[in-house]
């Protein structure tokens, strides 16, 4: 072993003296007394102002992180006194852990920039995204917010949209397609049924008359059954009012189904329809029935 390989042996074991190891582990101490002081400063002030909870966790993950990160590097700098050598290696390790930590956050923000120019959706745009839908609140420089139906809050990263497919139902447009299905039996009247669903579609409150209704006809297998599966297609003319007018039309064919005798799929060996003619009478539900909230006149 040469000289200078037991020359750095001797600074490293001089790095662990137990007077410095002593002092370190006070000042370890030191640091998480603190910081658990702060945080029961901190529930205190939560239960006093609970209207500012949310800041208050902010400000105090905020001090722990800044509080941590300041008292190890003193530390490391009065207590343990490394040559600049050792600090430089510890530096620059840093740089590289950092550096792969941060890879997806720079993802992010390279994507959101991307996003800006390529515009595949817009704020107000409702979105299908994953097993997430909803409507989108935000597209920041690092993460889009979207607000689903059941008014939860999903934040995606950026980076996501670049490898992952994003359906789109209104593309800044304030109507939207709404597409409603429903099982026939294979001896029902089709055209009846066709022209009830249409009706019901047409005098919807919620109905966007300036663009098309559509009413398609396809033969499903359905529970090993052959079934007629009438898929109806109508613009609603605000996309708040998507589970309204959804809701509002089988409600509504449900109604006429009943009246009109319409055969559903079979179910046990007995059609729904037959069922359905043993529970109530033939008599159209009254339409005071059901009242779906006015909307909004749209010139």
């Amino acid at each position: 072993m040469d000289n200078q390989s037991v020359e750095n042996l001797l600074q490293l074991g001089g790095l662990f003296e137990p007077g410095k190891i002593a002092l370190l582990a006070l000042g370890i101490f030191i640091l998480w007394g603190v910081n658990r002081a702060a945080r029961h400063l901190s529930d205190s002030l939560m239960d006093k102002l609970p209207s500012q909870r949310f800041l208050t966790l902010q400000v105090i993950t905020l001090f722990s992180f800044i509080w941590y990160i300041g008292g190890t590097y003193w530390l490391l700098v009065t207590v343990i006194e490394p040559p600049k050598e050792f600090l430089l290696a510890i530096g620059g390790s840093a740089v590289v852990a950092i550096g792969f930590a941060l890879k997806d956050i720079a993802a992010s923000m390279i994507a959101g920039i991307m996003l800006l120019f390529d515009r595949p959706f817009q704020v107000g745009d409702r979105v299908a995204f994953g097993d997430d839908y909803g409507e989108i609140v935000s597209i920041g420089l690092r993460s889009v917010r979207l607000r689903t139906l059941d008014d939860n809050m999903v934040t995606i990263p950026n980076s996501r949209f670049i490898t992952e497919t994003v359906s789109s139902g209104n593309t800044g447009a304030l109507d939207m397609m709404v597409v409603t299905e429903f099982y026939l039996s294979l001896d029902a009247d089709l055209e009846l049924a066709q022209n009830l669903v249409y009706e019901v579609l047409a005098t919807s409150r919620f109905i966007f008359l300036k663009k098309p209704i559509s009413c398609v006809m396809t033969e499903v297998a359905l529970a090993d059954r052959l079934a007629v599966r009438l898929t109806a297609k109508a613009y609603v003319l605000d996309v708040r009012f998507e589970k309204a007018f959804q809701s509002d039309v089988v409600m509504r064919v449900e109604r006429q189904f009943r009246a009109h005798h319409i055969a559903r799929p079979q179910r046990d060996g007995v059609r729904e329809s037959e069922a359905g003619r043993n529970a109530v009478t033939s008599a159209p539900i009254p339409s005071t029935s059901y009242r779906p909230p006015e909307a909004p006149v749209v010139d």
